[in-house]
């Protein structure tokens, strides 16, 4: 693959079409003229043109992002029926960011058993789920078969259920447990039920960012390494960014260029790769970084926009609505964003921090708020495949 040409080209190039001309004339009042000519060629953004997105009109950006998320998927925007298992919040990487984590003996620290989270997963039973989104934090005193064990749990009480299950930190931990390489460690999760990885824990690459906010967790270049091998073993994974905190813009762009570094190796061996990207905004209540002021909404439409102009080889962009609010969520499906994740059912993480959207939907909520937002909802499943029709009418036998 051309290092200046997309992968990601839904449609064969048409004429220059009226929508185009406008997109033109308004990235030329922007003064992007030169990236939007590379955006309609579907030619890959340099990391100048990245920095330039994060001063230049934000209407302008998002109208570009727009179409190249319309050029890839049309009005189609994808959610599914899922729900999460935060598994433990012991945590010993101490990140100054995180409101979630505790140490054993604080107000309201947990360890879930294996058995535990099997309860959870069968009380919605009689929803529809499809997946399951399984991570905690990170607690040197839980063994190797704890995982195993976990897994297994998970898919006894519900042997049809997708497990997308640890971030690259916990796989990092999970492997130093059992004390085998991590190719042989995700076999063995594989076999126990693992199917596909969620994306977090990358928080931002730079490494002068990490030692500000994270020193104790993993490099961004290691993080890196065990993306490359969940997919050498043939899983899938999400990736994010956490901004909004300490960072600067070229530390926001350098992240996303070594994502899709990332991304065109993988796809270049053909077996596991990147499938969604989500920015996930900082949210510092109760946090040891409290005096931080939060990203606004129109900084979170920004992340969505630059990343799907820059992410030309990542083909979904997720507007993750637990933790920006509806009408945010809703507006990004013009900025670059054509998911909005699911259902949810008792998420943990960004609540300890403060959010304050729902912690569990209906699947009619989520099918109004797209088609409020002049989208189309497609139901899916964890790996993108539709479900229910274009029309809004959706399966129930997903049990």
């Amino acid at each position: 693959m051309s290092p200046t040409t997309s992968p990601l080209k839904a449609f064969p190039r048409a004429a220059q079409t009226a929508a185009e001309k406008r997109l033109r004339v308004q990235a030329k009042r922007a003064g992007l003229t030169a990236i939007a000519k590379k955006v309609l060629s579907q030619e890959r953004l340099s990391i100048e043109d990245g920095l330039a997105l994060y001063t230049a009109d934000l209407f302008a950006v998002g109208a570009l992002a727009n179409h190249v998320r319309e050029r890839l998927h049309g009005d189609a925007t994808y959610f599914n029926v899922n729900q999460h298992i935060n598994y433990t919040n012991l945590c010993n990487r101490l990140c100054k960011f995180c409101a979630f984590q505790r140490l054993p003996g604080q107000d309201g620290a947990y360890l879930m058993s294996p058995a535990d989270a099997a309860e959870k997963i069968t009380e919605q039973l009689a929803e529809p789920v499809t997946e399951v989104h399984v991570v905690g934090g990170v607690w040197p005193k839980l063994d190797y078969n704890y995982y195993l064990d976990l897994l297994r749990a998970i898919k006894a009480a519900r042997p049809s259920i997708h497990i997308k299950g640890f971030t690259m930190v916990e796989l990092d931990e999970i492997m130093r447990q059992a004390k085998k390489p991590l190719p042989e460690v995700l076999e063995e999760l594989k076999q126990a039920g693992l199917d596909s990885c969620p994306g977090g824990g990358a928080e931002v690459f730079d490494e002068g960012v990490r030692q500000a906010t994270y020193p104790q967790k993993m490099p961004g270049t290691r993080w890196l390494e065990v993306a490359a091998a969940v997919h050498a073993a043939g899983l899938f994974s999400n990736c994010t960014m956490l901004h909004g905190h300490v960072e600067t813009p070229a530390h926001r762009v350098d992240h996303l260029n070594k994502l899709r570094l990332l991304q065109d190796d993988s796809l270049a061996k053909g077996k596991g790769s990147l499938q969604a990207y989500i920015p996930l905004s900082f949210h510092p209540d109760h946090s040891e970084m409290a005096d931080v002021e939060a990203p606004t909404a129109l900084d979170e439409l920004r992340e969505l926009a630059v990343a799907r102009l820059m992410l030309d080889n990542v083909p979904h962009i997720k507007a993750y609505w637990i933790l920006m609010d509806i009408p945010t969520a809703q507006t990004a499906l013009s900025f670059g964003a054509n998911d909005v994740d699911g259902t949810v059912v008792e998420e943990k993480i960004y609540h300890e921090a403060g959010a304050t959207t729902p912690q569990k939907v209906q699947r009619t909520q989520l099918v109004r708020w797209i088609e409020d937002a002049g989208r189309t909802p497609i139901e899916r499943n964890t790996v993108y495949d539709p479900i229910g029709d274009a029309k809004g009418r959706f399966s129930t036998n997903s049990k």
